[in-house]
């Protein structure tokens, strides 16, 4: 197979892995032996990775990763497109990721049949594709999408505080670093968990809270249309050519980012081995809760309001002029479900950062709670939250971010490197419809990519003029 010389060159070595019999952590030699924990010394694996997990954990895990508050910003997404390119990009988006996905775990799949269980990502993609840049350009893309979805997460938690702050006491003393300030302690504390398998039922827990702010909110739009007061639903697009084109592109890279997942690789690691086909359960649970919240998010935030919907359906609902179109307690409780799920989204993104800390800083030989990992893992985990809450706190510029994560990110990331990896890997013949779907595939999503980058980019300097250094106010 090519790439199985590179094996060990860019990897590190073989991974470990946690037998299911022992509950220990031990590595695979790829003849069906294995060493013993003190022999391999990958405390990161080890430790934040263990393989305890069954498909159903994999799938609250996979939940938490790509159903979050990024829904609600699906109506400002088909504000750039329009009913049927809209609805059509969506369902687009959303069969070529879960296909993607899949065929990631198939190799993923692959390569633990052939002796070699890669558990992150970057492992993967330069075992399979046999070159140091692909390691680097990995580490490089997951790196910035999983402190830019921590940094987003408490950013917008410290919001969602600030706003019932804000309805308790308008005129009190706090500003928006204050209260990412109280979000980054919780944060910290939570954050000690050991393991990526320990969040399994806090990602229980927030697959039910996507469900109930999806179903409020949603509900929120549908009365809101239906008011006297209610916005005039206009849903004609720009009459500019361009402006439509580059809204398209936006809107892309936006469906993008909400579809994204990064760390496919390491959550499926969490699975005990075999992971064979477990993955695709996992998936099918995960699409079903996408399939429920993203299109009636969707639906009913561009239904009730059209050009005039903006990146957060909660905004919509809450319009700078006028009375706010939803009942008090219906966004008071939106506001406390969206805050509670961000921070389950921010520890499962943190556990990539987590590994690459402890692989370095760990001790394998050592227990998990002995002074000797357990005085670094605090003080690295903290410092990591701490560093993430200070961007929150200076730089508060979250809209048109989301399109740039998505198209410079998720979209080499979940949409082309899966294909790449699979046709290399597993050499579909030229000829199928397997490996013309997956060049069609490469090709569709790198030329997205790269005008969904522009775009983003552009839409994100037009809107510099809003910025301010540790401003009192997110902007959009």
């Amino acid at each position: 197979m090519a790439g199985q010389a590179h094996t060990h060159t860019h990897t590190g070595g073989t991974p470990f892995l946690v037998s299911p019999e022992t509950g220990h952590p031990v590595r695979s030699t790829g003849d069906g032996k294995q060493m013993a924990p003190e022999e391999a010394g990958d405390a990161g694996a080890a430790f934040v990775l263990e393989s305890k997990g069954t498909w159903w954990h994999a799938g609250f895990h996979l939940t938490t990763a790509m159903v979050g508050p990024t829904v609600l910003t699906l109506p400002y997404a088909l504000r750039g497109m329009g009913w049927a390119l809209g609805l059509a990009a969506l369902t687009a988006v959303a069969a070529v990721t879960f296909y993607t996905y899949y065929l990631m775990s198939r190799v993923l799949d692959h390569r633990e049949a052939a002796g070699r269980r890669h558990i992150r990502f970057r492992e993967l993609a330069a075992d399979v594709l046999g070159s140091g840049w692909v390691f680097y350009l990995v580490v490089t893309v997951q790196t910035m999408i999983n402190a830019g979805i921590t940094i987003g997460s408490i950013l917008i938690a410290g919001n969602c505080l600030q706003i019932m702050y804000s309805s308790l006491a308008p005129d009190g003393p706090l500003k928006l670093y204050h209260f990412i300030m109280i979000v980054a302690v919780v944060l910290a504390l939570f954050s000690q968990m050991p393991s990526f398998h320990s969040l399994r039922y806090i990602n229980l827990g927030s697959l039910f809270l996507s469900l109930g702010y999806t179903v409020l909110v949603s509900g929120a739009c549908i009365r809101a249309g239906m008011l006297s007061n209610a916005p005039v639903k206009d849903y004609s697009l720009s009459p500019s050519k361009s402006e439509r084109t580059f809204d398209v592109f936006l809107s892309v890279s936006i469906l993008a980012t909400v579809f994204g997942n990064g760390i496919l690789p390491e959550i499926q690691a969490t699975l005990a081995p075999p992971a064979a086909g477990k993955m695709v359960k996992a998936l099918v649970m995960c699409y079903a809760v996408a399939f429920f919240t993203f299109y009636l998010s969707a639906i009913s935030g561009y239904w009730a309001f059209g050009n005039a919907a903006q990146s957060n359906a909660l905004q919509s609902l809450m319009p700078d002029e006028g009375p706010s179109l939803a009942p008090t307690w219906l966004l008071g409780l939106s506001v406390v479900l969206v805050l509670l799920q961000l921070l389950a989204i921010a520890l499962v993104y943190s556990q990539v950062a987590y590994e690459i800390m402890e692989k370095r800083s760990a001790d394998a030989a050592h227990g998990r709670f002995s002074r000797r990992n357990l005085v670094p893992r605090l003080a690295l985990r903290t410092g990591y939250v701490a560093a993430c809450a200070l961007v929150a706190a200076a730089l508060p510029f979250f809209g048109d971010i989301v399109g740039v994560v998505g198209a410079v990110g998720f979209i080499p990331l979940d949409f082309v490197l899966p294909v790449v990896m699979y046709n290399v890997a597993l050499a579909p013949p030229r000829r199928s419809l397997v490996y013309v779907a997956n060049v069609a595939i490469i090709v569709v999503f790198t030329c997205v990519g790269v005008i969904g980058a522009v775009a983003s980019v552009r839409k994100l300097v037009l809107d510099a003029g809003k910025f301010k250094l540790f401003s009192d106010h997110v902007v959009d």
